[in-house]
């Protein structure tokens, strides 16, 4: 009888059924997008974790002027459009998790499946991003690997 009720409700109140399917698909989509993209999506603790236990490569794939504010201390930075022509530089890290941040978790998963197709094992996308990294109270390092290399080899 339950159940012959449940479908007269879903046939009388399909709007709000749909907006109850909608609102499910939403809250749980984004992780199931993902595992099915093949990455996971990762908590900044989380991320920590696997950066002090499993020395996990932080990739940066915001824009040149979005990280004058700060990265992640230690992470290397490809913008996002550069990825595929650059992806040669990441080749000693395919074996090794990735986590892969933007300013808030968007294009990052563009990034993480970008580098899922070209054979990189473990990859994670920062949920959220920078945003939630820096909500989270981690902190921003001002100054890179990748610009004080660019600094000592302007002074040579």
């Amino acid at each position: 009888m339950q159940l012959q009720q449940l479908g007269e409700f879903v046939v009388n109140h399909w709007d709000l059924f749909l907006a109850l399917v909608l609102l499910i698909a939403m809250i749980f989509g984004g992780n199931i997008n993902s595992r099915l993209r093949g990455f996971t999506n990762v908590e900044p603790a989380n991320a920590v974790k696997l950066i002090n236990h499993d020395d996990a490569l932080i990739l940066d794939v915001r824009e040149n002027n979005e990280v004058s504010n700060g990265m992640i201390m230690g992470a290397l930075h490809i913008p996002l459009g550069g990825l595929k022509n650059r992806l040669s530089e990441l080749e000693e890290h395919k074996d090794k998790p990735v986590i892969v941040g933007c300013r808030s978790g968007h294009r990052s998963g563009m990034a993480c499946g970008q580098l899922k197709k070209a054979g990189f094992e473990t990859v994670y996308n920062l949920k959220g991003g920078i945003m939630a990294w820096q909500n989270a109270g981690m902190p921003l390092a001002t100054e890179t690997k990748e610009r004080k290399s660019k600094k000592k080899k302007q002074k040579s």
